[in-house]
């Protein structure tokens, strides 16, 4: 008995030897990366600074002028995002298959061709020298914390096997021209409707793409302001939710920077410096997507092995660019592509080689003006910063303490004199240049509107009577509507009300279709009672949404083949839901002679692909599990056994892309922001998932609760409730 339980003191003990080691492992992996956020450190700034960090992990800067303040921020972002900063750097740049392998090297071609990274590097050659001072204190900081981190960095590295590049001034831009590369992609719907036009109705495929959908009401995009006549503290309120790609770690990140003239707080893009949407002490701004086209695409005359190609008559020489692509255990792959007057000449169509103009690989036109707008104290210093703004073309929504609201259109965005540039151009002809840029006086603005309010939704913010010749992809006017009818039904909002709207989940137009299918369909069966009572709520449990969703597909679908016989399936617009609208309304005999029948068809096509999905009982069908977000960490989510602890539990979502919480398998808001212009301490900011990367931080995930409830969280400024304080000395 003696000999047994000694045996078991060992076993026991030998246990608790592995477990020790084990924790000691773990520590040692994944622990000690945590960012130092308590202590003193030494650092490359000029004066010592604090940085407190609140309840959320937010960071508050505390420095002595802007550029230690800078320094600061991408020291302390690098300290939470330096595994996402690089991600986001390689994916723009064309060098995720060097620490991937062969599976990235299409997407790696795909931005070689875009010539992002060859852009970053000329813009930082010749943007004004006061910018470059900015980008240059933010890399010094990034650059910082990866030298003295080098063996204790994130745990992504370390899974994947690779040390990060030292951050340039070039990175910090090309992570701005990633978000201009996924809010301006028009050129893809240009390929998309030159495909439609060789085998179509031409009369009809140009109805299938419309710039407007006739209610517009100007100006445009996702954010909006109330004045103080419609709030509780007679000073506006001013709301913004901008919807992009899910992402996790969120894809903005969140500080407050104090630092000279600087007082700022907002989000930011990981490895971009200032603050991109927020507040100072007396203006707060929201953005999000303008929708004007700043792409052409030029079918150009060249030969592929010389680069000599046909302009006006003449022969030019196009430059050649040789991109070597780096592949993790493989051989490199090596891009040559050949650059014209009109841009890269790399894009084939069915053997057409076309080359892509973008104003954001236009030599000398990207400048950085976010610090001046961050220090913007009024609507003419405001809109002054706007000036420099070269894009992605953005609505800009505006509030200050003094009670005005505004809103601007921004963007160097492209005069075409005798084109449109829906379709790709005769590069050869030399009569489709862009004759520089819309002056910015001439771009949409409004300053105190009557109204007393400014609500946006994406729309085409162009006049009717407009002289300026308009092109781009904007949204339908759904969300638009649903916010001023939501903003007109009641006084006296206070900011925690604007969640409320933010989070709306009612679809004018699906609702809409609902209403067609009932009038087209005898009054039985449960799929259309149950569409006769829908009150239009794009709610998770319920089974229309998914009813009139299919539908809608259908009847895309069958409108886009009889314009364009066999390529229906192709045809996917973001103003297809107004073309569609506008078709059931009007009912036109020369699409189709009998429209109740075309519907009664969409809607036994949506029945019929439903019961595929989800069973033959519709009354069990339910939206959420057709709209179901799965969102997790894209390398730690992917471990065994532990994969799970990195993501989001599969999520049903409620709403739609024509919802005011505009929602889909893909985009949904990337943050919610609410500044109280009467007191800053009251307002709001959310981001999806949490502030930090680090899995050992309380701040993962912290977010996502308030986030997926919809109930937000406090944005500290004045009052800062400082849980963490670390101090940077500097170097002696």
């Amino acid at each position: 008995m003696k000999r047994v339980n000694r045996a078991l003191r060992y076993i026991n003990a030998l246990a608790a030897l592995v477990l020790v080691a084990v924790l000691i492992a773990v520590y040692w992996f994944l622990g000690r990366p945590m960012p130092q956020v308590t202590g003193t450190l030494q650092a490359g700034v000029s004066a010592p600074v604090t940085v407190e960090r609140d309840s959320m992990g937010v960071a508050h800067v505390r420095a002595a002028n802007i550029e230690d303040a800078l320094f600061t921020q991408g020291y302390v972002t690098a300290q939470d995002r330096l595994w996402q900063m690089d991600a986001i750097r390689r994916l723009a740049s064309g060098e995720l298959a060097e620490v991937i392998g062969a599976a990235a090297v299409e997407s790696d071609k795909e931005s070689r061709r875009l010539r992002l990274k060859r852009a970053a590097e000329d813009h930082i050659n010749t943007m004004p020298e006061a910018d470059r001072k900015w980008i240059a204190a933010y890399t010094r900081g990034v650059n910082e914390y990866i030298e003295a981190h080098r063996k204790n960095l994130p745990v992504e590295f370390r899974l994947m096997g690779y040390q990060p590049k030292p951050w340039s001034m070039a990175d910090s831009v090309v992570v701005a021209l990633q978000m201009h590369r996924i809010l301006t992609t028009s050129w893809k719907e240009e390929v998309q409707k030159a495909i439609l036009l060789e085998s179509g109705d031409r009369q009809k495929v140009e109805m299938l793409f419309p710039i407007r959908s006739g209610r517009e009401e100007v100006p445009g995009s996702n954010a909006w302001a109330v004045s103080g006549k419609h709030t509780v503290s007679g000073k506006p309120i001013l709301a913004n939710d901008p919807h992009l790609e899910f992402a996790f770690p969120s894809t903005w990140y969140q500080i407050h920077l104090q630092g000279g003239e600087l007082d700022v707080a907002g989000v930011t893009l990981p490895g971009v410096p200032a603050i991109i949407v927020g507040h100072n002490q007396r203006i707060a701004w929201g953005v999000t997507n303008l929708g004007f086209d700043v792409q052409d695409l030029y079918v150009e005359k060249i030969n592929p092995v010389t680069g000599q190609y046909l302009f006006e008559g003449k022969i030019e020489q196009a430059r050649r660019e040789v991109e070597q692509i780096l592949v993790k255990d493989s051989s490199p792959e090596v891009l040559q592509i050949w650059v014209t007057r009109h841009g890269g000449a790399s894009i084939n169509d069915r053997g057409r080689v076309l080359a892509l103009k973008w104003t954001a690989t236009q030599s000398g036109d990207f400048q950085f003006p976010f610090v001046d707008l961050n220090r913007a104290q009024n609507w003419t210093e405001f809109r002054d910063a706007l000036r420099r703004f070269a894009g992605p073309g953005q609505n800009f929504v505006y509030a200050d303490v003094d009670g005005n609201i505004g809103y601007q259109a921004t963007g160097f965005l492209p005069i075409r004199r005798n084109f449109d540039g829906d379709v790709p151009l005769d590069g050869a002809s030399g009569q489709f240049e862009w004759q520089g840029y819309i002056p910015f006086d001439e771009l949409p603005s409004a300053f105190n509107p009557v109204s007393g309010m400014i609500i946006t939704g994406n729309q085409n913010p162009w006049p009717v009577d407009t002289t300026t010749r308009v092109s781009g992809e904007f949204a339908p006017p759904y969300r638009f509507r649903q916010i001023k009818a939501r903003l007109e039904a009641k006084e006296q909002w206070k900011p925690e009300d604007m969640l409320s709207v933010q989070t709306d989940i009612y679809s004018e137009f699906l609702k809409l279709i609902a209403d067609h299918v009932v009038k087209a369909n005898p009054p039985s069966g449960p799929a259309v009672n149950i569409l006769k009572e829908w009150n239009g709520l794009v709610e998770e449990k319920q089974s229309a949404p998914l009813m009139t969703t299919l539908t809608f597909q259908h009847l895309r679908r069958a409108v886009a083949e009889k314009a364009s016989p066999k390529n229906g399936a192709i045809y996917n617009y973001q103003m297809s839901p107004t073309v569609i609208e506008n078709l059931l309304r009007t009912r036109p005999a020369d699409w189709f002679a009998d429209w109740n029948a075309v519907i009664r068809q969409a809607f036994a096509d949506a029945l019929e692909e439903g019961q595929r999905m989800q069973g033959q009982d519709v009354t069990k069908w339910r939206w959420g599990k057709y709209l179901e977000l799965n969102l997790g960490h894209p390398v730690l989510s992917r471990l065994p056994w532990a994969g799970k602890y990195f993501r989001i539990p599969a999520t049903p979502m409620s709403g739609s892309s024509t919802t005011v919480k505009q929602t889909t398998n893909r985009i949904g808001p990337s943050m919610r922001f609410i500044a109280d212009l009467s007191e800053w301490d009251q307002s709001l900011n959310n981001l999806t998932v949490g502030q930090s990367d680090h899995i050992f931080s309380g701040h993962f995930k912290d977010q996502w609760p308030a986030y997926i409830s919809g109930t937000s969280l406090s944005m500290q400024y004045s009052n800062v409730k400082a849980e963490k304080t670390l101090r940077i000395e500097p170097l002696h």
